[in-house]
């Protein structure tokens, strides 16, 4: 028996499974109150923090005024008692239930120790064990927050739980009493519901509480009635709500008028065990499960329109209002809502980085990319611009977040300590994700002003298309849901059928590239039908006698295959490992031996997979003989390479636990593989690993093989070994059985991979590269056992190579490169030198091919060929002949062309850039580069003189019709200032500004 009381805990709703919560047994507890003597103390008083999938997160830790709580005065006797006294409602509420016998539990993480569950969502979800390990699901939608009063991605619940201790007519007294005497709410302000058949818990707030029927609401199951799933744990709920309006009376009031009501207190009743049938049967065990939202209570009390006003958020919404030069107080609609967004949201963000959530693009780092993101282009619609310290460049959300930390002290000191490095990695996405944005909005508005252009013209409802969502998304790196947010705030519908089609045209060409299995043929028939799950020995022998249940070749059932033939086998039991877990399926060979020990045939198994669950299926060649179903084999797995395998999984278990000493406890597992000659591990952390940090990692992980540590193997139930500690795979789906591998003192894993017995048997390892692989994600290969050595030899045989060919020891290597590297540097400079002038020599001799064009004769042009030169000295040959000829002139020369021009010749709008961009597409290339000087290259040489040749004509015709443009002009003027009898003087400066221009 239990009872808890939880300290405050936060919870965003990201459309995610939502767990329920459960407890630890503790003594019987007699420092009860007065009132209680007699009630047990198995029960919890807490708070946890949880995250959903967009609506509710939080935290909460700002003070009330006992005597008159911001609005809403407190019972006299209260008044009396608490005077000048400032109480946290959170203190307040585990200060009743724990003077009740409720032992008290610490906040939990967001990040639940379930492996199956995102991010923790629900006060529950830490005593999940106890109600049969089931979840329920609550999901709300992320584009609420800011529109109501109420939603939230984060929020703080408060919750007392009991475990076959008190039940519903204390809970619901209790929660009374909390309600009137502790925060003083008016009674008359306060309404019930319960659940339409509760009959029970209607009588208990009528005739116990004394609550009058009129504000007594039977509501249905989708309201009151809680599961937790298809069958588990379930029961009816009552809950408490605060009316603003009581004015409005009693008649057709309803619970879900935003405007009027809001809920603020869930009980709910766990009495039922729902069975497969959906029959209820009643729990042994009663059990109570509440929640009481922080935020609304703050409201409540501190009477104000919503929960973004409250003194739990609304420091942060000054904050950002301060960054955007906005007043919130005068701001309209959507201006407002975008503050509220930012002050939502910035506190989901800081409390799940704190709480290890790295950014990234899947599970629960995207979760946090996601609302960072959302706040980058909120603050970018509110006009934020830089940080508001001078730097106009730099990143705002730091700034908010140190508002939020300032605000999390008292909640969880933990935050302050981490503020470093949460700011580091909100300044590192912010900046990356700006640079996305700029690349998809202006591709983003084109899209955009198309779909309506359409629509106008069409008659129909603008739509973005698929394709083009699709576009920003995958090429642009542009998020889905903040194109869908832009479009609908133009107006503009998604084709998301049309995305996901995209989606799942790239998913397939993805998977094109894996090994699948596949176990149904063409004519519908599914082979695993008639075949039972292959049982696996191969933990403990690697050989066995075994029956061919089935054979496959390309897809399809065979009854016997030949010599020489592919095949796929599927046998009742087998010693052979299928891939899974990121370690690949053993080799071997499959016998079939015809007596006297003479192999009749044989089957070389060069991959085994998993298939529909627990079948295995061997893939291989036949190599001699025929394999018939039904016949019995000698299976028997290659030892050398699984203890490759062996030594590599071991191996990147300690390299998990060594990343978590040398990194932080945060970094988690992002992926892997376990091969035969070198291991993968892909973890979840925001910059490269250092030299020194990479030196650590090794040293602790070789220690732990020389300690020479005995590994032990369990199977236990999956929440015991939770409990015990054992890391587990998000994502990775567990039975209720499952397999721990530990190393004593160093590791402890959820784990059915094959391990080697002695840590001694890995021998060594070494990290061979460590590099980034995508947002937030860090990958390490290394090498261990067998693999190791191999590395170790060959990397001393190139040494030796090495040594050998320089004439030095191994240790001097390094600075005879460096000495060789200097002294190659200077010959090429030198070389380089002798090149250019070499070419600026040749040069000279051209200089006098120049043709001049116009009508005075004032453009030089120069295209000629120029074989044999390097590009760098092709470059000194053009600026020499540039400087020759004299402004104005223009200078292409092959062999890869450059184009060099003048100022005179660059302020008629020619640039070389663009110009020898057109001619390079001549010879198959392509090029550009500044206004007076640009360089180009081609793949077909052979065209270089045509090229040449269509450079010199279209730069003749070009500037002599500038120059006739000039003379046109020179002659229009000096008629009309003839005709206006100009004066002399007058006209001779003009003369002179226009030669000064080059018009002659």
């Amino acid at each position: 028996m239990e009872r808890l009381a939880f300290l405050p805990f936060a919870q965003s709703q990201l459309l995610l499974p939502l767990p329920k919560v459960a407890a630890i047994p503790t003594p019987h507890n007699s420092n009860t109150n007065d009132n209680n003597t007699n009630v047990a103390s198995d029960c919890v008083s807490n708070s946890i923090r949880d995250c959903h999938c967009a609506q509710d997160f939080c935290l909460s830790d700002r003070t009330v005024d006992a005597g008159f709580a911001h609005g809403v005065p407190l019972p006299q006797h209260q008044q009396q008692k608490q005077q000048q006294v400032t109480v946290n409602p959170n203190s307040r509420f585990l200060h009743f239930y724990a003077s009740r016998g409720h032992k008290l539990l610490p906040s939990a993480s967001l990040v639940p120790d379930d492996p199956t569950v995102l991010l923790t969502i629900a006060g529950m979800l830490q005593f999940k064990p106890i109600f049969l390990g089931k979840r329920c699901i609550r999901t709300n939608d992320i584009n609420n927050v800011g529109l109501t009063a109420r939603h939230h991605t984060f929020f703080e619940m408060l919750g007392n739980f009991s475990f076959g201790d008190y039940f519903k007519k204390q809970a619901i007294l209790w929660a009374w009493e909390l309600s009137t005497s502790e925060f003083g709410l008016p009674p008359d302000r306060l309404w019930v519901s319960v659940y339409k058949d509760d009959d029970e818990a209607f009588q208990l707030w009528s005739n116990e509480v004394g609550v009058p029927v009129e504000r007594i609401k039977r509501l249905g199951e989708e309201d009151n009635f809680w599961t937790s799933g298809v069958t588990g744990p379930c029961g009816p709920c009552s809950e408490l709500y605060y009316d603003f309006h009581p004015e409005r009376g009693h008649v057709d009031a309803d619970l879900n008028d935003d405007t009027r009501f809001i809920e603020f207190y869930n009980l709910v009743f766990m009495q039922y065990n729902k069975k497969d049938d959906g029959s209820l049967e009643p729990l042994k065990q009663k059990n109570i499960d509440t929640g009481l939202g922080l935020e609304r209570l703050a409201r409540i009390l501190q009477q104000v329109p919503n929960n973004y006003e409250t003194d739990l958020i609304f420091p942060i919404i000054e904050k950002a209002s301060k960054l955007a030069n906005v007043s919130y107080g005068f701001a309209d609609d959507q201006t407002k809502r975008n503050l509220k967004i930012i002050g939502d949201h910035m506190r989901a963000i800081v409390f799940l980085i704190s709480d290890g959530v790295v950014p990234s693009n899947v599970g629960r780092g995207y979760v946090v990319r996601r609302l960072i993101r959302r706040v980058v282009r909120t603050g970018r619609l509110l006009g934020i611009k830089g940080d508001g310290r001078g730097d106009l460049e730099g990143a705002f959300l730091p700034i908010i977040a140190e508002k939020v930390v300032e605000l999390s002290t008292q909640i969880d000191a933990d935050v302050k300590n981490k503020a470093p490095r949460i700011f580091e990695e909100l300044k590192r996405e912010e900046l990356r994700f700006v640079q996305t944005l700029e690349r998809g909005e202006k591709l983003l508005e084109e899209k955009l002003s198309d779909a309506l252009s359409n629509a106008e013209r069409n008659g129909t409802v603008p739509c973005l298309a698929g394709e083009d969502v699709f576009l920003l998304y995958d090429t642009y790196g542009y998020p889905m849901e903040i194109t869908k947010e832009v479009a609908e705030e133009r107006g503009v519908s998604i084709d998301m059928d049309g995305f996901d089609i995209e989606m799942e045209k790239q998913r397939r060409q993805s998977q094109a590239a894996h090994n699948t299995v596949r176990l149904a043929i063409e004519n519908g028939e599914n082979v695993a039908e008639n075949v039972r799950d292959t049982e696996f020995i191969g933990y403990d022998r690697l050989h066995c006698k075994a029956m061919i249940e089935s054979l496959m070749v390309n897809g399809n059932p065979a009854v016997q295959v030949s010599e020489g033939s592919n095949v796929e086998v599927l046998l009742n039991k087998t010693p052979f490992y299928a891939e899974s877990g990121g370690q690949i399926g053993d080799h071997g060979f499959l016998y079939i031996s015809e007596g006297d020990n003479q192999s009749k045939a044989v089957v070389e198994i060069i991959d085994v997979q998993k298939s529909l669950g627990n079948i295995f299926v061997h893939k291989g060649t036949v190599q001699k003989g025929v394999v018939e179903v039904g016949k019995e084999v000698e299976a028997a797995v290659d030892l050398k390479l699984r203890q490759r395998a062996k030594v590599h999984h071991t191996a990147t278990h300690l390299l998990q636990a060594a990343l978590k000493k040398v990194i932080g406890q945060e970094t988690s597992q992002a992926g892997s593989l376990v091969a035969f000659d070198r291991l993968r591990f892909d973890f979840n952390f925001h910059r490269p690993l250092r030299d020194s940090e990479l030196a650590e990692i090794e040293l602790l992980i070789n220690g732990w093989i020389e300690d020479a540590t005995l590994l032990q193997t369990k199977v236990m139930p999956l929440a015991d070994a939770k409990s015990a500690g054992a890391i587990a795979m998000f994502g990775e789906k567990y039975g209720e059985e499952v397999r721990v591998v530990e190393v004593p003192g160093v590791s402890m894993e959820l784990c059915g991979g094959t391990h080697v017995n002695n840590t001694s048997e890995i021998r060594g390892f070494k990290i061979i590269s460590e590099q980034g692989i995508a947002s937030g994600i860090r990958r390490i290969e290394a090498v261990a056992g067998e693999a190791f050595i191999e590395y170790i030899n060959a990397r001393d045989f190139y040494l030796k190579q090495l040594c050998s060919t320089l004439k030095v020891k191994p240790e001097e290597v390094t600075t005879r490169i460096e000495n060789l590297l200097e002294e190659l540097r200077v010959v090429r400079n030198e070389n380089s030198a002798v090149r250019a002038k070499a070419a600026i020599y040749k040069a000279s001799g051209i200089a006098s091919k120049a043709l001049l064009v116009g009508n005075s004769k004032q453009y030089r042009v120069l295209v000629e060929s120029f074989d044999d030169v390097d590009a760098e000295s092709l470059k000194s040959a053009a600026e020499y002949l540039l400087e020759t000829l004299t402004d104005p002139a223009a200078v292409v020369l092959g062999s890869c062309p450059v184009a060099a021009f003048s100022p005179g010749v660059v302020d008629q709008g020619i640039q070389a850039g663009k110009f020898i961009g057109q001619i390079a597409k001549l010879c198959g290339g392509g090029g550009g580069g500044r206004p007076n000087f640009a360089q180009a290259g081609g793949r077909k040489p052979e065209n270089l003189s045509s090229a040449l040749d269509k450079a010199r004509s279209e730069l003749m015709a070009t500037l002599s019709e500038k120059g006739r443009c000039k003379c046109r002009m020179y002659s229009y003027m000096k008629d009309s200032f003839d005709s206006e009898r100009r004066s002399g003087d007058s006209f001779l400066s003009i003369l002179i500004a226009l030669k000064d221009v080059g018009i002659t």
